[in-house]
């Protein structure tokens, strides 16, 4: 199935390997006009979730590179990294952990076994200034989180917030994998929505369980079913970690996780020796974080491969409408009728002022329907020579491929409930 789906968004410009005409980059993806709007629907939904719809939540947008030091305070110099083993025949490299070190290589398929592991520091590395010197190197982030807890004493100094308080941000972040695999699940520059929510050390065990709750009811929302809620083991959570639930989705290629939820007590802002103060008992503590961190990519992998459907030889992506690139779709039912061309781009134009709505005129109207269907569009609005007379038209839904008669009045606030 994965097969199909890679394909669909090939074909119809959901996404494209990155650098294409050169050959591709391992790792690396392109999200084309209809993937662009997919991810950007995913993060608006998550922003209204976490930040909008909340009083104890501020946003945060800092940047890609900082100043080295951070991450060397935080760990991630030192000790962020993976086990690499290499096929002793054919030199693929892989990370130890994701493969069967006494079964054959994924690659070449011989079994003259691996090399001993070496830990592999998945940072990317570069340069600020005109030198490539030691003194200028610097690392693309391999998390948005880094860029909050640096920030944690200008968002206490600067906005009016108190223990317990959240930071979020939607940002892009780089890690060298090893062997990038699965399509957009594991790639090397990939986009995170990262919240970072700061409690009173005592408190945490009561947000944790909140938090996960809060997170898992938030797929529910946009419609993502094959979900389960998993508790790593002592062997898998990070050495920060009091508590991790990762939040999995059945992908054709295997369970994974799209979000993990963790408990990260107060490591991280002990690592840069910041600490609270309780304005109003004068008490100094350092908070513990409780942090929901989800895979944009990921997500928006696990939506499409729950949203592909086959029905004959109709392909459909029953995406949820509030994801949809597209909410509705405008047709005129012949393009070499002026009348009729001109009604229906009165109705695109008065629907797109609100709504992100797509035109079509291209072959009869069973194809139009068709390719809507396969890009997710909920809608077909659909003018004919009936729309001239009374100013209705046929509405087609998607899922059922059922059609109705319905007056243009009635058509913004229509679509727009179905949405909500």
């Amino acid at each position: 199935m994965l097969e199909k789906i890679v394909s669909l968004c090939k074909r119809r410009g959901f996404i494209f390997p990155g650098s294409e005409i050169y050959g591709g980059i391992g790792g690396f993806y392109d999200f084309g006009p209809l993937g662009a709007e997919l991810k950007f629907n995913l993060k608006q939904e998550w922003w209204k979730s976490v930040v909008r719809e909340r009083d104890d939540v501020v946003g945060l947008n800092a940047a890609i590179i900082m100043n080295p030091q951070a991450w060397i305070a935080s760990g991630h110099v030192e000790g962020f990294s993976d086990p690499l083993v290499e096929c002793k025949k054919c030199h693929k490299r892989f990370r130890a952990d994701l493969i069967d070190l006494s079964g054959p290589c994924e690659e070449c398929k011989a079994r003259e076994g691996f090399t001993d592991f070496k830990q592999f520091n998945l940072m990317f590395q570069t340069w600020v200034g005109p030198t490539q010197e030691s003194g200028n190197i610097a690392y693309l982030r391999p998390e948005t989180a880094g860029g909050i807890f640096v920030n944690f004493k200008n968002v206490v100094d600067s906005s009016r917030v108190k223990v317990p308080f959240g930071i979020a941000q939607i940002g892009k972040a780089f890690r060298n994998e090893i062997n990038p695999k699965d399509y957009i699940f594991r790639t090397r520059e990939f986009e995170q929505m990262e919240l970072e929510y700061f409690v009173k050390p005592g408190e945490d065990d009561k947000y944790f369980k909140e938090w996960v709750d809060a997170r898992f009811k938030w797929y529910e929302h946009i419609g993502l079913k094959n979900i389960k809620k998993r508790a790593q083991g002592d062997d898998e959570r990070a050495h920060y970690s009091k508590e991790t639930i990762d939040i999995e989705y059945d992908f054709p290629f295997g369970t994974k996780e799209i979000e993990g939820v963790a408990n990260r007590g107060d490591f991280d802002l002990n690592a840069h020796k910041l600490s609270y103060r309780d304005p109003d008992s004068g008490e100094e503590f350092t908070p513990f974080v409780i942090e929901p961190s989800a895979g944009v990519d990921r997500i928006a992998l696990a939506v499409l491969c729950d949203a592909y459907h086959e029905d004959g030889d109709r392909v459909v992506l029953k995406l949820h409408p509030k994801l949809a690139p597209y909410k509705a779709a405008v047709f005129p039912l012949l393009k070499n009728k002026p009348k009729l061309v001109e009604k229906a781009r009165g109705i695109y134009k008065l629907l797109r002022s609100d709504l992100n709505v797509a035109w079509d005129d291209r072959g009869n109207i069973g194809k139009r329907y068709y390719a809507q269907d396969e890009i997710g569009t909920p809608y077909c609005i659909t003018v004919d020579f009936q729309t001239l007379e009374d100013d209705t038209v046929t509405v087609r839904d998607r899922d059922t491929a059922k059609q109705e008669r319905m007056k243009l009045g009635e058509l913004d606030n229509f679509i727009k409930n179905k949405i909500k």
